[in-house]
């Protein structure tokens, strides 16, 4: 007797921001929707990116027209779509003579403007630096200035996920699929986790594994990959705030590559990113000792504030899975996504994401679901581009926001009140609708993070450990030491095991 399964149209493999980008527009559209991801939700590259949405200056050099259009486009969707974790960013760059013309730059900002529509943002302009207040060093006199986006990139992805959910998808956490099989027409895929296993059926496959994408098909599916795929590894180091100015720099190397220094936090420089290959495995990607030194190297060719190695409180590391365009350096290999879809004699199909970047996430899943939509009677038009993401919903203003986060919950801190509005908007209410004063809001683990706060990441934001609240929903890893970190993992451990009880009675 054949086990009954339960059918779902799509089933997505990844947590990024491709994955719970396809499966938020895949659910939006009436389609039933399984998606696993076998750590936590943003917990490789899409947490390790330069925090950006961004149409991608240095693309142009690569003559990458089609994606540095799409990403500037984007740019104002994305923002539109999620004010409270996006913002505008004005970026200085310093003009180096012996590294490009200035004819060079005008050229390229004058294309960067014009070649998306720019409703919001500023555009670019030349500027001159006085030596007696710019934290520039006194020969660089002059530059160039434009506008991009600061993005929280894992809470990008979180509510996509969570509006994915809210449209009826189901997203598991920390459970890995262990194999894949085509059986009647459909796909058979096994999950693994901490509690056991199980089976699902869908009628589409989606690999959306980002740097494990060769090895998914490989080693799971069985397959053989259509295209190489090349890994290059980006690292980032944080510092204490280097400058006052709310401004980037984007920083031009002799290597023709650039180096961005990004005012992060509030207290904290955000440096990097580095582009080298990476051949081991994806789950231990580190800093290497090469990388802080051609960042520390970088800034100091730029900065008066000369950084040492003892500077660096914090650093990250991602790897990004490129299509091999044969490109003969790491930075030129192109950021673009491709797809593929496998649906030979008439199986159950599979689409492999390859590439992309977070600034275009949204426009990749259309393409997905361009791509999976022939295999369904009736699938809903696209959605996304005018949709407001969770949070965002009558939402006037951030500052408004904390006005009245503080007005609502008395003897809060008020850089807890802004720290909520940016990262919930206005679903902070869902975890202070009945709270008047912040005795009411349990345990203070330190920084404005209570047990209201974690009781609500909990239960609807898939967190289970203190690395998942700390890391990719509050960013209060910076501030937490040992014992802190340690109280907040007993309080989850708790807090499970009352979860376990009340499912069992």
């Amino acid at each position: 007797m054949q086990e009954h399964l339960t059918t779902y149209d799509v089933c997505v493999i990844g947590g990024g921001i491709n994955g719970v980008g396809i499966a938020n527009d895949a659910a939006g559209r009436g389609l039933s929707v399984f998606l696993c991801e076998k750590d936590d939700l943003a917990s490789h590259t899409s947490s390790a990116s330069s925090k950006l949405i961004h149409g991608g200056l240095r693309y142009l050099e690569h003559k990458e027209f089609r994606l540095v259009r799409e990403a500037l486009l984007e740019r104002e969707v994305l923002l539109a779509k999620a004010p409270h974790i996006i913002r505008p960013l004005r970026f200085i760059m310093p003009h180096q003579p012996h590294l490009r013309p200035a004819w060079l730059i005008r050229t390229g900002l004058f294309f960067y403007d014009h070649l998306g529509k720019r409703e919001q943002l500023a555009g670019s302009k030349h500027v001159k630096f006085h030596t007696e207040n710019s934290p520039l060093k006194n020969e660089i006199s002059q530059g160039f200035e434009y506008s991009d986006c600061a993005v929280d990139d894992s809470r990008l992805v979180i509510l996509n996920a969570l509006q994915a959910k809210e449209k009826g998808a189901k997203i598991v956490t920390r459970s890995r699929c262990s194999a894949v099989k085509r059986e009647n027409g459909l796909w058979k895929i096994d999950i693994e986790n901490a509690k056991g296993s199980y089976s699902i059926q869908a009628k589409v496959l989606v690999n959306a594994t980002g740097a494990w994408v060769t090895q998914f098909l490989e080693h799971i599916v069985q397959v053989q990959s259509e295209y190489a795929i090349r890994m290059i590894q980006g690292s980032h180091i944080i510092v204490p705030k280097m400058y006052p100015e709310d401004k980037a720099f984007i920083m031009q190397n002799d290597d023709q590559r650039i180096v961005f220094a990004i005012p992060y936090l509030e207290k904290f420089t955000l440096i990097g990113t580095t582009d080298q290959e990476y051949h081991a495995d994806p789950n231990r990607v580190e800093i290497t000792q090469d990388e802080i030194e051609y960042l520390l190297d970088v800034c100091n060719d730029h900065f008066k504030k000369q950084l040492t190695q003892a500077d660096i409180l914090h650093t990250f590391s991602g790897v990004r899975a490129l299509c091999d365009d044969e490109s003969d350096q790491a930075a030129a290999v192109t950021r673009d996504y491709t797809l593929t879809l496998d649906d030979d004699v008439n199986q159950a199909p599979l689409l492999v994401i390859f590439g992309g970047k977070i600034t275009t996430y949204r426009k990749l899943a259309e393409a997905a679901l361009a791509k999976i939509q022939p295999f369904f009677n009736a699938v809903g038009q696209a959605w996304t581009e005018k949709a407001l993401l969770p949070g965002a919903e009558n939402l006037h203003s951030v500052d408004t926001l904390v006005e009245q986060i503080l007005v609502k919950v008395k003897a809060l801190a008020k850089e807890t009140a802004m720290r909520w509005a940016h990262a919930y908007g206005t679903r902070v209410w869902n975890f202070l609708a009945h709270i008047n004063h912040a005795q009411e809001l349990g345990q203070d683990f330190g920084f404005g993070l209570y047990a209201q706060e974690v009781n609500y990441l909990v239960e609807h934001e898939w967190a289970m450990k203190s690395e998942d609240i700390l890391k990719r929903r509050t960013k209060l890893y910076l501030e937490f030491n040992g014992e802190q970190i340690q109280a907040l993992n007993t309080y989850l451990i708790e807090l499970h095991e009352r979860r376990l009880q009340k499912d069992v009675a």
